[in-house]
């Protein structure tokens, strides 16, 4: 019998092969602005966040008046290379299963609603068939339609669009903000170790489970 009936994923780290993008990407746009290049540990910790607060973290030198240029500046990087960057092996196989068993399939992200949109705008080959990939998830939201992470909004307003409780609920991220954010909603959580955040990060927020491969998190799922 099925424990959960909401899958809650995150999507940069988690579903999408993005975290040494996203770092390039905040590293340059720091230095674009004047500010000190950030170490690539302190840019890739921010993932999750959102855009605004994660740059802010992650450069504390750029002062509050550039920020609107140095959002400009990560998304001019970020949109100009995130063609190249795929799903994580599995992650279509992983999806598919999980929409057969009649799970509900949905995201949490940090991204912008633009640019979750445009990534999910892309084609996928399922069973032979050339789908968008948005046809794979029931529902979404972003930190820009909500609250950012690790605030709950995005999992209570999940939550509530299909009618599931937190204990039918599970949350899957790569980050501690994603983790938090489950806690923060009552919703149990996997930690994925393959993203932003090490092994032992996500173990300070005592998730059900963390794991290595998407192979791994079908294998825990028994799907």
């Amino acid at each position: 019998m099925k424990k959960y009936d909401l899958i809650i994923f995150d999507w940069d780290g988690t579903l999408f092969d993005s975290t040494a993008l996203i770092t390039r990407c905040i590293q340059k746009a720091v230095v674009d602005v004047g500010g000190e290049r950030p170490s690539a540990d302190r840019a890739a910790h921010v993932i999750g966040l959102n855009l605004m607060e994660a740059l802010a973290h992650a450069a504390p030198d750029v002062p509050p008046e550039k920020y609107p240029q140095l959002g400009e500046r990560y998304r001019h990087y970020f949109f100009a290379e995130q063609n190249e960057v795929n799903l994580f092996d599995g992650v279509i196989e992983l999806l598919t299963a999980l929409k057969r068993r009649h799970y509900w399939v949905t995201i949490a992200t940090g991204k912008s609603r633009r640019g979750l949109d445009l990534t999910l705008e892309r084609e996928v080959l399922v069973d032979g068939v050339n789908v968008k990939l948005s046809t794979l998830f029931d529902a979404s939201r972003t930190a820009d339609q909500t609250e950012g992470k690790p605030n709950p909004q995005m999992l209570f307003e999940l939550m509530h669009e299909f009618g599931v409780d937190a204990s039918r609920t599970l949350m899957v991220g790569d980050t501690t903000h994603d983790l938090q954010m489950a806690a923060n909603a009552g919703v149990n959580a996997v930690g994925v170790s393959y993203g932003a955040h090490e092994f032992d990060f996500l173990d300070t927020c005592k998730p059900l489970i963390i794991v290595d491969s998407i192979a791994q998190l079908r294998a825990w799922l028994q799907v």
